[in-house]
């Protein structure tokens, strides 16, 4: 130990500092053992297991419930005022009647496929021949905020501490680039644990990005010094706090804190680069629609993705309408789903269609998805209430066949009836594309066992 003293004024050491080193020999043994077999559980998360057909998802993640009624699913209208027997319906166990209000969209088949699509989402129906539409989604919870949960973690809604879906996947794949996060999130989300790394640590949490001077919140590079000077800073704060972690390595919250520091010092000098928009040529902004006013917002961050997804980030998702229980909750009036599709359509036909141009899309994993459906009844408006046990979602890229529906809902779209999928099945599929093997995504040292997809496997039938 006296090399170590010889670093202190007059030789001293700190009472906690020598209570620290001096229990290492059996302290730091007992905490080793722990250590490792914990290691070699996570070791076994880590992947790829398979091989990959995706480097990279982007999640479009819409707020609030949007109608696959009135989107994808589409319904004719003859059953209209009939009573449809709402049993057990979210949160409310009672037996309730409610009639069937119709459907006011227009649903046109595109492309060689024929898939319906509604006149709500023209651009994205001009694509859908690269897109897999699932119409058999369902989960258990019917309220905005564990409904969320249950999506993003692959768990029922009232537990907090799992950690969400690009967690999963930055925890088991790590860093393409190291200059930039694993997991990203762009727009404000519904709830903070899509945001959350839970039991699996802070350090792989999401990165909030936004397109703009400052892409990380209250993270601006400093004025002024040269990269090569800023290089130099970074491999010195990397030697110090290498030093600091071994001296506190039974502290994880420690090493995950230092970890983040110095990825943010990276990002300083990364970031700038990643989300300057303006050096994109006229032709790909208007693709993305930013030379229009209600598409501006939704198409930078969009292109912002696709040039994080360009550069190595593993996992973006993209929360449109969020806050409180999302935009898309619309329980009046049907007519406040049209400038939320006016406003992403564009976008995200712009997104598809720039990485398929790229050879990127083989490679990028689209995925559009809520947290859940809407009812064909009504709450005694023109609105539909939030439905749980049928709705849809749809991928696009990343060895997903394109132009193929696979599941249904019941005749006025309330349940999912042919080849039903728990919301776990689509975080398996998302695993299989990107290398992972779903049974492999558990820590049993944890107590019971913690796992993502807790119930059946990847939807084989939309893999190419």
């Amino acid at each position: 130990m006296s090399g170590d003293l010889r670093d202190l004024p007059g030789g001293r050491i700190p009472r906690r500092d020598f209570l620290f080193r001096a229990g290492g020999g059996f302290f730091g043994a007992a905490l080793g053992g722990l250590f490792a077999e914990a290691g070699e559980i996570k070791d076994a998360i880590r992947g790829p297991h398979l091989r990959p057909r995706a480097k990279s998802v982007i999640f479009l993640f819409m707020c609030g419930g949007v109608s696959h009624i009135d989107t994808f699913d589409p319904k004719d209208n003859r059953h209209v005022g009939k009573f449809i027997d709402a049993i057990g319906f979210g949160d409310n166990q009672a037996a309730m009647r409610r009639p069937v209000i119709p459907c006011l969209r227009t649903f046109t088949r595109h492309g060689r496929s024929g898939i319906p699509v509604s006149d709500w989402f023209p651009h994205v129906g001009s694509v859908v021949d690269d897109i897999a539409v699932v119409r058999s989604m369902w989960c258990h919870e019917g309220n905005h905020f564990p409904a969320v949960i249950e999506t993003c973690t692959g768990h029922r809604g009232r537990q907090f501490d799992h950690p969400s879906f690009g967690s999963w996947v930055s925890y088991a794949l790590g860093s393409a680039n190291k200059n930039l996060p694993t997991f990203v999130n762009i727009g404000r989300p519904s709830s903070p644990v899509q945001l959350t790394g839970g039991y699996l640590g802070a350090s792989v949490s999401a990165t909030p990005f936004q397109a703009g001077d400052t892409p990380i919140p209250d993270l601006r590079p400093p004025a002024g010094g040269s990269a090569a000077e800023r290089e130099r800073q970074m491999r010195w704060l990397h030697a110090m706090n290498e030093e600091f972690r071994g001296r506190y390595a039974a502290n994880l919250d420690i090493q995950a804190r230092t970890k983040a520091y110095e990825l943010a010092g990276r990002l300083q000098m990364s970031a700038p680069e990643a989300v300057d928009l303006a050096s994109e040529p006229a032709h790909v902004r208007s693709l993305y629609g930013i030379d229009e006013s209600h598409t501006e917002e939704f198409g930078k961050q969009l292109l912002l993705a696709r040039r994080l997804a360009e550069r190595g980030v593993r996992f973006i998702q993209v929360c449109h309408a969020g806050g409180g229980n999302g935009g898309w909750d619309s329980h009046g009036d049907m007519k406040t789903h049209a400038p939320l599709c006016r406003a992403t359509d564009k976008p995200i036909a712009g997104l598809v269609k720039d990485l398929k141009q790229r050879g990127m899309l083989d490679e990028t994993l689209v995925v559009w998805s809520s947290e859940f459906g809407r009812t064909p009844w009504s709450q005694n408006t023109t609105g539909r209430d939030h439905n749980p046990k049928g709705y849809t979602a749809w991928m696009a890229g990343g060895g997903i066949r394109g132009g193929v529906v696979h599941g249904a809902t019941d005749e006025v779209g309330y349940k999912a009836e042919v080849d039903p999928h728990y919301y776990s099945d689509l975080n398996a599929t998302l695993l299989h594309q990107l290398g992972l093997d779903h049974t492999k995504m558990e820590l049993p040292a944890l107590g019971p066992v913690s796992r993502l997809v807790d119930k059946g496997g990847p939807i084989m039938e939309i893999i190419g």
